[in-house]
């Protein structure tokens, strides 16, 4: 099992740009680490010097607290966010070709290889080409090399990107499994839905700077509001009179509402009570698309 992957302070300036500024996080093992920020906000140049593939001007990245070495980076998996796999060549061929750069005999290399393929679902196109691939299927072939080597830390630049919702419940479920194992996975997407449904640990980035990062449940209760929602057999309208009482939405005799202290909310209920039946009454977390606003305004 790998130690902790550790940015500390990492800067990266092109020109008179400066696109990273003192970058602070960490990547945990047996962890899915979510990446977000917007386009030009920093995710690929921070994970291009991860890997060795971009030098930073500050800061340092270390592994189990030491320094990176071209012997550690030969443990990582690494999937760009452009398709870099060669389009003539078959699927099964291509994956079990990079096996072997990583040293795995023919043998082994081609077991691994359609194992990994069919745990995918590529099955059955391990005799296709790449090109012949759709983009969702190329994009699952892309995965399959960043895995092929059983990598200790695993860096995805968008890796659900043109994948349909049932191709992204199997992509999932593979990283889900290699991180049950170990591994250290930091991954971006623009797709917050799966971010927050897959992630256990969140970072925010926007201009080159950190705006937030956490476990996904310590990043909830950081940014919590005293919200709640209502579900109720009758209209939910007399809300609006409540004094302390916020609405933010509602819809017969759903609502949702901001309270100005805890009293407040118990007062509602009872009130609800006394209108009808009260099938729901809970405080709301803010979504991921909530944290996100609120943190890079």
């Amino acid at each position: 099992m790998t130690g902790l992957l550790q940015l500390d302070g990492i800067t990266k300036s092109y020109g008179s740009r400066l696109v990273l500024d003192g970058i602070r996080f960490g990547v945990a093992p047996g962890r899915l680490t979510g990446f977000v920020g917007g386009n030009g906000a920093g995710k690929t140049t921070t994970m291009r010097i991860i890997l060795g593939v971009l030098s930073a001007d500050g800061g340092t990245v270390t592994l189990g607290g030491t320094a990176l070495t071209t012997a550690d980076r030969q443990r990582f998996g690494y999937m760009p966010e452009e398709r870099g796999l060669y389009p003539k060549m078959k699927v099964l061929e291509q994956v079990v070709y990079l096996a072997r750069l990583h040293g795995f005999g023919k043998a082994d290399a081609t077991t691994r290889a359609t194992a990994l393929l069919e745990e995918l679902g590529l099955g059955e196109r391990l005799d296709d080409t790449i090109e012949s691939l759709s983009l969702g299927n190329q994009q699952r072939a892309q995965i399959a090399a960043a895995l092929v080597h059983d990598p200790q830390v695993l860096i995805l630049d968008e890796p659900f990107s043109g994948l349909d919702p049932l191709a992204v419940e199997v992509v999932a479920g593979v990283l889900q499994s290699r991180a049950a194992q170990g591994a250290a996975i930091l991954f971006s997407s623009h797709q917050l839905d799966v971010v927050e449904r897959l992630c256990d640990d969140l970072i925010i980035i926007a201009g080159g700077t950190i705006r937030a990062s956490g476990s996904r449940d310590e990043l909830r209760e950081q940014h919590s509001t005293d919200r709640y929602r209502l579900v109720a057999s009758g209209d939910t309208g007399w809300l609006r009179g409540e004094p302390g009482v916020t609405v933010v939405d509602f819809e017969g005799g759903t609502a949702l509402f901001d309270v100005d202290a805890p009293a407040t909310a118990q007062r509602v209920l009872r009130t609800a009570l006394q209108h009808g039946d009260v099938s729901s009454f809970a405080p709301q977390q803010p979504s991921l698309a909530q944290i996100f606003k609120e943190v890079i305004q």
